[in-house]
């Protein structure tokens, strides 16, 4: 059986910089009936299992460090065995949050196997210090957590985030992929690469 996306929607608070924002996160999962890896834990463990029902969690491999998109990634390590997956470069967002350390360190260019396809490991820093998006070529598919939106850069205004450098992540690694490349977001809506691409100049135009 052919490899698959699902997504799910978890709801909770973004905390950083003594604020919190009521936000809606997406949840990527990518595999088949026997096997799937979730790629951010976001809010609720429970929604999340609901989703993979009694299918084998490879990995759980989390796109950044903010809570909003981790605070459920211990939980859900537990409760499916699964290793969790983390960028380094954002250790001190996760330990912020969590009193554990995460399992494994997901490194530029790391690759993971699920149902016959490939995820590998790009590093967009810039909306944090180890933003890692993941692609999947044979799915014609990259999950960007907040690097790249249905609309632009993530937000960059905050502790441990750049705009010249997400700028530069999304330049170099990001709008070379195909433009028919579907864009799955951490928050919102899906997009294309190619729906993008022509904004380049938009977006440093605007600035952060």
């Amino acid at each position: 059986m052919a490899a698959r996306i699902d997504k799910i929607v978890t709801s909770g608070q973004f905390c950083l910089d003594g604020g919190s924002w009521d936000v809606d996160n997406n949840v990527w999962l990518v595999g088949d009936d026997a096997e799937v890896i979730v790629i951010d834990a976001p809010h609720d463990a429970a929604p999340i299992l609901d989703a993979i029902g009694g299918r084998t969690v490879v990995a759980i491999i989390l796109t950044h460090g903010h809570n909003d998109h981790i605070n459920a990634a211990v939980e859900l390590g537990r409760a499916t065995g699964a290793q969790v997956w983390f960028p380094p470069a954002d250790r001190m967002l996760w330990d912020a949050e969590h009193d554990t350390a995460p399992d494994q360190e997901l490194h530029t260019g790391a690759t993971f196997e699920v149902a016959g396809t490939t995820l590998r490991a790009l590093p967009t820093p810039g909306h944090s210090p180890g933003s890692t998006c993941l692609y999947a070529p044979d799915l014609g598919a990259v999950f960007t957590g907040d690097t790249l939106f249905n609309g632009g850069p993530g937000a960059t205004g905050r502790s441990y985030s750049d705009f010249p450098t997400i700028i530069d992540s999304i330049r170099e690694r990001l709008l070379p992929l195909p433009d028919e490349t579907v864009v799955h977001t951490g928050h919102g809506d899906d997009t294309t690469i190619g729906a993008e691409a022509p904004h380049l100049g938009e977006w440093i135009a605007r600035g952060a």
